[in-house]
Protein backbone atom coordinates (compact mmCIF):
# COMPACT_ATOMS: atom_id res chain seq x y z
CA UNK A 1 0.00 0.00 0.00
CA UNK A 2 1.49 3.24 -1.25
CA UNK A 3 1.34 5.55 1.98
CA UNK A 4 1.48 9.29 2.13
CA UNK A 5 2.30 11.25 5.13
CA UNK A 6 -1.00 10.59 7.48
CA UNK A 7 -2.24 13.43 9.94
CA UNK A 8 -3.61 10.82 11.79
CA UNK A 9 -2.07 6.72 12.12
CA UNK A 10 -5.07 4.34 11.03
CA UNK A 11 -6.45 2.89 14.26
CA UNK A 12 -6.36 -1.08 13.99
CA UNK A 13 -9.98 -1.02 15.89
CA UNK A 14 -11.05 1.08 12.57
CA UNK A 15 -12.16 -1.58 10.17
CA UNK A 16 -15.15 -2.17 7.75
CA UNK A 17 -15.96 -5.51 9.73
CA UNK A 18 -15.79 -3.94 12.96
CA UNK A 19 -18.39 -1.13 12.05
CA UNK A 20 -21.78 -1.78 13.10
CA UNK A 21 -23.98 -0.04 10.60
CA UNK A 22 -27.30 0.39 12.29
CA UNK A 23 -29.57 3.01 9.67
CA UNK A 24 -26.13 3.19 7.58
CA UNK A 25 -25.66 0.34 5.93
CA UNK A 26 -25.72 1.74 2.58
CA UNK A 27 -23.38 4.54 3.63
CA UNK A 28 -20.87 1.34 4.64
CA UNK A 29 -21.79 -0.46 1.10
CA UNK A 30 -21.12 2.70 -0.64
CA UNK A 31 -17.49 3.63 0.96
CA UNK A 32 -16.76 -0.64 1.10
CA UNK A 33 -17.21 -1.56 -2.49
CA UNK A 34 -14.04 -1.19 -4.40
CA UNK A 35 -16.28 -1.28 -7.70
CA UNK A 36 -15.26 1.05 -10.40
CA UNK A 37 -18.87 1.98 -10.74
CA UNK A 38 -19.43 3.31 -7.32
CA UNK A 39 -19.19 7.31 -7.31
CA UNK A 40 -16.01 9.30 -7.63
CA UNK A 41 -17.06 11.24 -4.47
CA UNK A 42 -18.50 10.40 -1.66
CA UNK A 43 -19.44 12.75 1.24
CA UNK A 44 -20.10 11.09 4.40
CA UNK A 45 -21.80 13.72 7.11
CA UNK A 46 -23.04 13.61 10.48
CA UNK A 47 -22.69 14.60 14.35
CA UNK A 48 -19.59 13.41 15.98
CA UNK A 49 -19.62 9.80 17.13
CA UNK A 50 -21.74 8.75 13.78
CA UNK A 51 -18.68 6.45 13.02
CA UNK A 52 -17.06 8.85 10.05
CA UNK A 53 -13.96 7.98 11.05
CA UNK A 54 -14.42 4.82 11.62
CA UNK A 55 -15.47 4.18 7.48
CA UNK A 56 -13.00 6.41 5.79
CA UNK A 57 -10.07 4.60 7.83
CA UNK A 58 -11.67 1.63 7.44
CA UNK A 59 -12.22 2.19 3.67
CA UNK A 60 -8.16 2.74 3.55
CA UNK A 61 -7.89 -0.78 5.22
CA UNK A 62 -10.21 -2.42 2.89
CA UNK A 63 -8.14 -0.64 -0.36
CA UNK A 64 -4.64 -2.09 0.95
CA UNK A 65 -6.32 -5.53 1.64
CA UNK A 66 -7.06 -5.21 -1.99
CA UNK A 67 -3.65 -4.59 -2.97
CA UNK A 68 -4.76 -0.99 -3.86
CA UNK A 69 -3.60 2.60 -2.87
CA UNK A 70 -4.96 4.63 -0.02
CA UNK A 71 -4.23 7.39 1.95
CA UNK A 72 -6.21 8.90 4.93
CA UNK A 73 -5.89 12.82 6.06
CA UNK A 74 -7.18 14.52 9.24
CA UNK A 75 -7.95 18.09 7.82
CA UNK A 76 -7.42 19.67 11.21
CA UNK A 77 -3.78 18.20 11.84
CA UNK A 78 -2.99 18.44 7.97
CA UNK A 79 -0.99 21.08 5.34
CA UNK A 80 -2.98 21.39 2.15
CA UNK A 81 0.50 20.15 0.18
CA UNK A 82 0.07 17.20 1.76
CA UNK A 83 -2.41 16.59 -0.92
CA UNK A 84 0.62 16.62 -3.32
CA UNK A 85 0.74 13.06 -5.45
CA UNK A 86 -2.79 11.52 -4.14
CA UNK A 87 -4.32 12.10 -7.41
CA UNK A 88 -2.77 8.84 -8.00
CA UNK A 89 -4.08 7.11 -5.46
CA UNK A 90 -6.88 4.49 -5.12
CA UNK A 91 -8.42 6.25 -2.53
CA UNK A 92 -8.05 9.25 -0.47
CA UNK A 93 -10.33 10.11 2.51
CA UNK A 94 -10.37 13.35 3.67
CA UNK A 95 -11.71 13.62 7.07
CA UNK A 96 -13.05 16.45 8.44
CA UNK A 97 -13.55 19.44 5.53
CA UNK A 98 -15.60 21.85 7.80
CA UNK A 99 -12.26 24.22 9.46
CA UNK A 100 -10.48 24.34 6.07
CA UNK A 101 -13.96 25.37 3.96
CA UNK A 102 -13.01 28.89 4.42
CA UNK A 103 -9.46 28.21 3.64
CA UNK A 104 -8.16 29.70 0.46
CA UNK A 105 -4.83 27.60 0.61
CA UNK A 106 -7.36 24.12 1.61
CA UNK A 107 -9.52 24.88 -1.12
CA UNK A 108 -6.75 25.72 -4.19
CA UNK A 109 -5.22 22.08 -3.29
CA UNK A 110 -8.49 19.86 -2.80
CA UNK A 111 -9.87 21.88 -5.98
CA UNK A 112 -6.85 20.64 -7.89
CA UNK A 113 -6.79 17.30 -6.24
CA UNK A 114 -10.73 16.66 -7.48
CA UNK A 115 -9.91 18.04 -10.89
CA UNK A 116 -6.90 15.61 -11.46
CA UNK A 117 -8.67 12.52 -9.77
CA UNK A 118 -11.44 13.11 -12.63
CA UNK A 119 -9.51 11.86 -14.93
CA UNK A 120 -8.05 8.33 -12.99
CA UNK A 121 -9.33 5.41 -11.38
CA UNK A 122 -9.23 6.99 -7.81
CA UNK A 123 -11.97 8.02 -5.63
CA UNK A 124 -11.91 10.79 -3.31
CA UNK A 125 -14.30 10.49 -0.19
CA UNK A 126 -14.91 13.28 2.25
CA UNK A 127 -16.29 13.74 6.09
CA UNK A 128 -17.89 16.32 8.10
CA UNK A 129 -19.98 17.35 10.85
CA UNK A 130 -22.51 20.04 8.90
CA UNK A 131 -24.34 19.32 6.12
CA UNK A 132 -22.41 19.81 2.71
CA UNK A 133 -24.69 23.18 1.93
CA UNK A 134 -23.95 24.55 5.06
CA UNK A 135 -20.01 25.08 4.14
CA UNK A 136 -19.33 28.28 2.76
CA UNK A 137 -16.51 27.24 0.56
CA UNK A 138 -13.91 30.04 -0.62
CA UNK A 139 -13.77 28.69 -4.57
CA UNK A 140 -17.65 28.46 -5.94
CA UNK A 141 -16.12 25.64 -8.69
CA UNK A 142 -14.96 23.51 -5.59
CA UNK A 143 -18.16 23.74 -4.18
CA UNK A 144 -20.37 22.79 -6.71
CA UNK A 145 -18.40 19.78 -7.48
CA UNK A 146 -18.16 18.75 -4.10
CA UNK A 147 -21.76 19.43 -3.89
CA UNK A 148 -22.10 17.17 -6.85
CA UNK A 149 -21.10 14.16 -4.66
CA UNK A 150 -22.73 11.09 -3.52
CA UNK A 151 -24.25 11.95 0.14
CA UNK A 152 -25.03 10.12 2.82
CA UNK A 153 -26.10 11.28 5.97
CA UNK A 154 -25.09 9.20 9.07
CA UNK A 155 -27.23 8.11 12.07
CA UNK A 156 -26.42 7.57 15.55
CA UNK A 157 -26.74 4.22 16.78
CA UNK A 158 -29.72 3.04 18.83
CA UNK A 159 -28.72 1.21 22.31
CA UNK A 160 -28.77 -2.27 21.01
CA UNK A 161 -26.67 -1.35 18.11
CA UNK A 162 -24.22 0.39 20.50
CA UNK A 163 -24.08 -2.47 22.27
CA UNK A 164 -23.47 -4.58 19.68
CA UNK A 165 -20.73 -2.04 18.59
CA UNK A 166 -19.35 -2.51 22.04
CA UNK A 167 -19.09 -5.95 22.35
CA UNK A 168 -16.92 -6.14 19.11
CA UNK A 169 -14.54 -3.73 20.46
CA UNK A 170 -13.66 -5.83 22.72
CA UNK A 171 -13.51 -8.41 20.73
CA UNK A 172 -11.09 -7.01 19.13
CA UNK A 173 -8.83 -6.29 22.07
CA UNK A 174 -9.33 -9.80 23.35
CA UNK A 175 -12.21 -9.38 25.67
CA UNK A 176 -15.14 -11.18 26.28
CA UNK A 177 -18.09 -8.59 26.62
CA UNK A 178 -21.32 -10.08 27.54
CA UNK A 179 -24.40 -8.29 26.09
CA UNK A 180 -25.80 -7.85 29.81
CA UNK A 181 -22.32 -5.79 30.22
CA UNK A 182 -22.70 -4.12 26.81
CA UNK A 183 -26.00 -2.93 27.62
CA UNK A 184 -24.97 -1.76 31.40
CA UNK A 185 -22.70 0.18 30.08
CA UNK A 186 -24.84 1.87 27.63
CA UNK A 187 -27.67 2.65 30.21
CA UNK A 188 -24.98 4.38 32.24
CA UNK A 189 -22.97 6.17 30.15
CA UNK A 190 -22.64 9.15 27.64
CA UNK A 191 -24.69 8.17 24.33
CA UNK A 192 -22.37 8.69 22.08
CA UNK A 193 -19.59 6.40 20.62
CA UNK A 194 -16.65 8.63 21.06
CA UNK A 195 -17.76 8.69 25.36
CA UNK A 196 -18.51 4.42 25.13
CA UNK A 197 -15.26 3.64 23.23
CA UNK A 198 -13.20 5.15 25.30
CA UNK A 199 -14.47 4.11 28.77
CA UNK A 200 -14.72 0.67 27.44
CA UNK A 201 -10.49 1.12 26.59
CA UNK A 202 -10.17 2.66 30.24
CA UNK A 203 -12.12 -0.81 31.60
CA UNK A 204 -9.77 -2.65 29.71
CA UNK A 205 -6.68 -1.68 31.44
CA UNK A 206 -8.39 -1.99 34.69
CA UNK A 207 -9.53 -5.74 34.28
CA UNK A 208 -5.88 -6.35 33.19
CA UNK A 209 -4.69 -4.94 36.42
CA UNK A 210 -7.32 -6.84 38.37
CA UNK A 211 -7.34 -10.26 36.17
CA UNK A 212 -11.03 -9.81 36.02
CA UNK A 213 -13.58 -10.32 33.88
CA UNK A 214 -15.98 -7.77 32.33
CA UNK A 215 -18.68 -8.97 34.48
CA UNK A 216 -21.38 -6.25 35.41
CA UNK A 217 -20.43 -6.20 39.24
CA UNK A 218 -16.99 -5.49 38.08
CA UNK A 219 -18.26 -2.58 35.66
CA UNK A 220 -20.26 -1.40 38.26
CA UNK A 221 -17.33 -1.06 40.67
CA UNK A 222 -14.67 0.16 38.22
CA UNK A 223 -17.05 2.95 36.79
CA UNK A 224 -17.64 4.35 40.49
CA UNK A 225 -13.79 4.45 40.84
CA UNK A 226 -13.69 6.02 37.64
CA UNK A 227 -16.40 8.92 39.24
CA UNK A 228 -19.24 7.32 37.30
CA UNK A 229 -21.31 7.78 40.36
CA UNK A 230 -23.11 4.16 41.95
CA UNK A 231 -25.44 2.40 39.24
Amino acid sequence: MEQLPLAVRLRDTARLESFVPGRNREALESIGTGSRATPKVLWLWGRPGTGKTHLLQGACSAAAERGGSASYLNLSEAEPGWLEGCENLDLVCLDGIDPVATDAAWNESIFRLHTLMQDGPGRLCVSSTSPPAALDFQLPDLRSRLLAASVHQLQELDEADQAEALRLRASRRGLELASEGALYLVHRLPRDMHSLCAVLDRLDEASLAAQRRLTVPFLRAALEAQGFGAA
